[in-house]
């Protein structure tokens, strides 16, 4: 053990061990069944362990291009043509990234200096605002209103001023699992148009939508995709959390502005993972089922919930579903999680630490992203609460 005598002036002096590494660390020492933390408890199929390990056989194992080996790129754009109507140039508008969040930090690095505002949603997902304020700018928080989580277009307007640098939306949203629509974006596009804003838009779960929804990407409105960078997750798709691979479309001029950043605090992803994402993308029902295959997997867990005392609020996208506790207990959500884990013996997440001010309404998600034997364990353990 050193004891280090250098002063230090943090840059994120608020900010600790996240919220979901103290709730799987919870899990695991209260024997609890995790449905914290966001991965899936199953494998992906074999044929994309098999065109990986191809790949490493076959000397693909040096680095790649910068932006991305270029089939991958190729297969990003056929398919974001195909969903979206929008034509990327893989040369100069896809970039492969270390995942999503490194792709959303390299965003926010490139285009928000000192003194800047970014506009964000709360609840907001955890990694936004410490990548704005370790490069010196300023989060502006606006609240999804509940309990169906959709924007007042009419605060952002009012929060929008000389300072606005960059917008982040995130739909399908991650804690709450709204979407935006198409009315959503042209209101965006109204509010930006003719202005310096960059819109940032994480599209991670852009996939897992339900219902019949159909994912509205930024990137199919030729206005916003014109000022906006998408970010997007292979991870989340195609059940690889670990391998840490997402990208990033944007206009030439702003990838451009990105990749001066991208080339230094990544320069590139590992070479066989992506040789072999881009074959397995080569069958697109791999990525257009993945909406039934986790409805499926919501509809198994809203009905265990069914018997229980939890009321579950709207999930429209991802592979999360919040749930109200109010007719088991008035505790505050982060008491409410820890005796959930330690007594019930089912982890969640305290839905006020996605809230700079801790906002509370008694809200907390569970993760369904999981085999149906573990969402059935979980949903026994629920009932008794």
């Amino acid at each position: 053990m050193y004891t280090s005598t250098v002063a230090i002036d943090s840059k994120l002096p608020w900010v600790g061990t996240t919220i979901f590494t103290v709730m799987s660390k919870l899990a695991a020492d209260c024997g609890a069944i995790n449905l914290s933390q966001g991965f899936p408890d199953f494998q992906a199929e074999p044929s994309l362990f098999d065109a990986a390990a191809r790949a490493m056989r076959e000397g693909r194992n040096q680095y790649p291009p910068m932006a991305g080996v270029p089939e991958l790129r190729l297969a990003i754009a056929a398919k974001v043509a195909a969903l979206y109507g929008a034509a990327y140039d893989p040369e100069s508008e896809i970039t492969v990234t270390a995942g999503a969040t490194q792709a959303i930090f390299t965003a926010i690095a490139a285009f928000v200096r000192p003194g800047d505002e970014v506009i964000v949603f709360e609840p907001v997902y955890d990694s936004y605002v410490p990548a704005i304020e370790t490069v010196g700018g300023r989060a502006v928080h606006t609240r999804l209103r509940f309990p169906e989580y959709r924007p007042d277009w009419e605060e952002v307007a009012a929060l929008i001023g000389p300072r606005t640098r960059m917008i982040v939306v995130n739909s399908p949203h991650n804690p709450t699992g709204s979407l935006l629509d198409a009315t959503d974006l042209a209101r965006l596009a109204d509010l930006t148009r003719d202005t310096d804003i960059v819109v940032l838009a994480d599209e991670v779960y852009e996939h897992i939508v339900f219902d019949g929804a159909v994912h509205r990407s930024v990137a199919g409105n030729p206005e916003l995709a014109a000022r906006s960078l998408v970010v997007s997750s292979f991870g989340k798709t195609y059940h690889i959390t670990g391998w840490k691979v997402g990208y990033v479309l944007g206009a030439a001029e702003l990838t451009s502005e990105f990749r001066k950043v991208h080339q230094f605090n990544v320069f590139t992803v590992n070479t066989p993972c992506q040789v072999a994402i881009a074959e397995y993308m080569g069958d697109a029902s791999r990525h257009l089922a993945l909406a039934a295959f986790y409805e499926a997997r919501r509809e198994c867990f809203r009905r265990e919930l069914g018997g229980s005392r939890f009321t579950c609020l709207p999930c429209r996208g991802t592979y999360f579903q919040l749930a109200s506790y109010r007719r088991i207990a008035d505790l505050p959500d982060r008491e409410f999680v820890r005796w959930l884990a330690c007594e019930a013996g089912v982890a969640a997440i305290p839905v006020s630490a996605f809230y700079h001010d801790g906002h509370d309404e008694r809200v907390v998600r569970f993760c369904f992203a999981k085999q149906e034997a573990t969402l059935a364990a979980a949903g026994e353990r629920l009932r008794r609460v």
